[in-house]
C-alpha cells in the first residue's frame, strides 16, 4: 500500500481487482492495461464495461481497433454478457475504428481528432460513465517512433478524461520480460498502470496482475494470482464440475431455479466452444428469449454463431415417441456436447409414469453412446407440485451420474431457497444444504442454512441450539415444495 486517496473511486466491479485496488479505479481517469497476447487484456476492458451495467446502470462506450462489433457480440455472448440487448436499451456503444486495420500495417499518420470526435458522440449517446479502448497497438505501429506513440496518446487519454469518464485503454507488451510496454513510453504518459502476465512455469500457464502505479490513490503492491474462471458456486458443491457424459438430474418446484440453472449451464458450455442443444417443453421461445435477457445470457447471437439450437414445444403436440425421435434426429445433426431437457414432469402430461421411466432409459442410452453431458430437470411429487411420482423420480434418479435438489422453506416470515447435491457418482460433494438467492445477475450460493432441519423432505423444522432461543410462534415454518 502507498500514499494518502487523494481521488474518489469507480468500482470495476471485476472480481478480485477492486481488493487489490482498494476500492476500484480513480474516478475521471485513464488506466493503462497492458499485457502479452493471451493474457486476458480484452477480456478486462469488457469486463470493466459490462460490469458498469449490470451492478450500476452505468452505460459505456467501447472502442475497437481490431474485431469486428459483430464478431465481439458473438464472442461476448459467450461470457453472459447480452451487448445486442444493451446496445437496444441504449446501455452500450461502439466505435468501430477496425476499417483499415485489417491488412499489414503501414507507417504513416492516424487522424486521432476525427476518432475523438466518434467516441465523445457515442458517449453523449448513452450518457456513458465508463469508455474502453481495445487496443492501440494496431495504430502505434504506423507512427515511426517512440515520440510519436507518447504524443498520441496523451492526446487521446486527454480526450477521455475531458469527456468526463473512467477509462481503460489495453496495449501490448512484447513479452512477458522486459519493460511495462512495447515502446517503453506508455506508462509515463497514463494515471494509472496495470499488467497484466500469461508466464509459462513449469508446463503450466500461471496467470499474474500487477497495478505498477495509481497517481494519487494507494493500491496493493506485487504480483497477484488470478484465472479466467467459468466455474460457478455449484460447480464447487459438485466436487469441481460435472464428468464428460454426466446425466445430471435436477429436481426442484416452479421457480425455484431449475430454468435458470439450465441456462447456465448452456452459457458455460459456449463459454468453451462446445455445441449445446436444449428442449423445453415448458416454455415457447419468446419466454426463454426473455427469461435469459434478464440473466445477462443472448441465446440469440449464440444461436446465430451455431454452436446452439433451441426447441421450444409444449408436449402436447406430439407422442412421447415422436419427442424421442426428434430428440435423437437433433443430436445426430446438431452433435452437441451438451443437453438439456427441461423438464421431464411437463412430459408426464402426455404419458403414464412408466412410459417416461423407459424414455429416460432410451434416452440415457442414446446420450451416453455420443459422449454428451446432459442436465434434465423435473418437479418434485408435493404440496405445490404434484406432477412426478415418488417412485419413478426415485427410479430416474438412479439412472443418472449427479442427483441436485432445489427447495423451498419458510424461515423467519420469508420463503427461501435451499440446493443440496444428492449424489455425484465418482467424485466427492459437498454435502452442505445451502441458502440460494435469485436476482438480476443469476443465481447465488451461500453459506449452509442455519438452524434449520427437514428441508429436502419438504418438512421443515428450526433447531434449537445451545445458547439460541426459540423462534416465535408466528415464524414457525411450515411445509415446503
Amino acid at each position: 500500500m502507498n500514499g494518502s486517496d487523494m481521488t474518489g473511486r469507480l468500482v470495476t466491479g471485476i472480481s478480485g481487482f477492486d481488493q487489490i485496488a482498494l476500492g476500484g479505479l480513480p474516478s475521471g481517469r485513464t488506466t493503462l492495461v497492458t499485457g502479452s497476447t493471451g493474457s486476458g487484456k480484452t477480456l478486462f476492458a469488457v469486463e470493466f464495461l459490462a460490469r458498469g451495467i449490470l451492478r450500476a446502470g452505468e452505460p459505456g462506450v467501447f472502442v475497437t481497433f481490431e474485431e469486428t462489433p459483430d464478431d465481439l457480440r458473438r464472442n461476448w455472448a459467450s461470457l453472459g454478457f447480452p451487448v445486442r440487448q444493451w446496445e437496444r436499451e441504449g446501455k452500450w456503444a461502439f466505435v468501430d475504428a477496425s476499417a483499415g486495420f485489417q491488412e499489414a500495417p503501414v507507417i504513416g499518420s492516424y487522424d486521432f481528432g476525427a476518432l475523438a470526435a466518434r467516441i465523445g458522440h457515442a458517449a453523449r449517446q448513452v450518457s456513458a460513465a465508463r469508455i474502453s479502448v481495445d487496443s492501440l497497438d494496431a495504430v502505434f505501429t504506423r507512427f515511426a517512433g517512440a515520440a510519436l506513440v507518447r504524443h498520441e496518446l496523451a492526446r487521446i487519454a486527454g480526450t477521455l478524461e475531458d469527456a468526463g469518464v473512467t477509462s481503460v485503454i489495453t496495449a501490448e507488451r512484447a513479452g512477458e520480460d522486459g519493460r511495462i510496454s512495447r515502446y517503453g513510453v506508455e506508462e509515463f504518459v497514463v494515471d494509472n498502470v496495470v499488467v497484466l502476465r500469461n508466464v509459462l512455469d513449469h508446463e503450466r500457464r500461471r496467470r499474474t496482475i500487477e497495478i505498477v502505479k495509481m497517481r494519487g490513490a494507494p493500491h496493493r503492491t506485487g504480483q497477484w494470482l488470478f484465472t479466467i474462471d467459468p466455474r460457478d458456486e455449484l460447480d464447487r458443491m459438485c466436487g469441481g464440475g460435472f464428468f464428460k457424459d454426466a446425466i445430471i438430474l435436477l429436481v426442484g418446484p416452479s421457480g425455484a431455479g431449475k430454468t435458470l440453472t439450465s441456462l447456465k449451464f448452456l452459457a458455460a458450455g459456449l463459454r468453451g466452444g462446445e455445441r449445446c442443444l436444449a428442449f423445453t417443453f415448458d416454455e415457447n421461445r419468446e419466454q426463454v428469449r426473455r427469461n435469459s435477457a434478464g440473466w445477462g445470457i443472448d441465446l440469440d447471437s449464440a444461436e446465430e454463431s451455431g454452436l446452439l439450437r433451441i426447441v421450444c414445444e409444449y408436449p402436447e403436440v406430439a407422442s412421447l415417441e415422436d419427442h424421442f425421435i426428434r430428440i435423437r434426429r437433433a443430436i445426430e445433426e446438431h452433435q452437441p456436447g451438451r443437453l438439456v431437457i427441461d423438464t421431464l414432469s411437463a412430459l408426464e402430461r402426455i404419458v403414464s409414469p412408466r412410459a417416461l421411466l423407459d424414455f429416460v432409459i432410451a434416452l440415457g442410452a442414446l446420450v451416453r453412446q455420443h459422449g454428451i453431458t446432459t442436465l434434465l430437470t423435473s418437479a418434485p411429487a408435493g404440496r405445490f407440485t404434484p406432477q412426478l411420482t415418488p417412485s419413478i423420480a426415485g427410479e430416474i434418479a438412479s439412472l443418472t451420474d449427479v442427483t441436485i435438489t432445489l427447495r423451498y422453506f419458510e424461515q423467519h416470515g420469508e420463503i427461501r431457497r435451499a440446493i443440496a447435491v444428492m449424489q455425484t457418482r465418482g467424485s466427492a460433494h459437498d454435502p452442505g444444504i445451502r441458502q440460494v438467492t435469485i436476482d438480476g445477475d443469476g443465481m447465488h450460493i451461500a453459506g449452509p442454512v442455519p438452524g434449520t432441519a427437514g428441508i429436502i423432505s419438504g418438512a421443515a423444522a428450526f433447531l434449537t441450539l445451545p445458547g439460541t432461543a426459540d423462534p416465535p410462534a408466528s415464524e414457525s415454518p411450515q411445509p415446503g415444495g
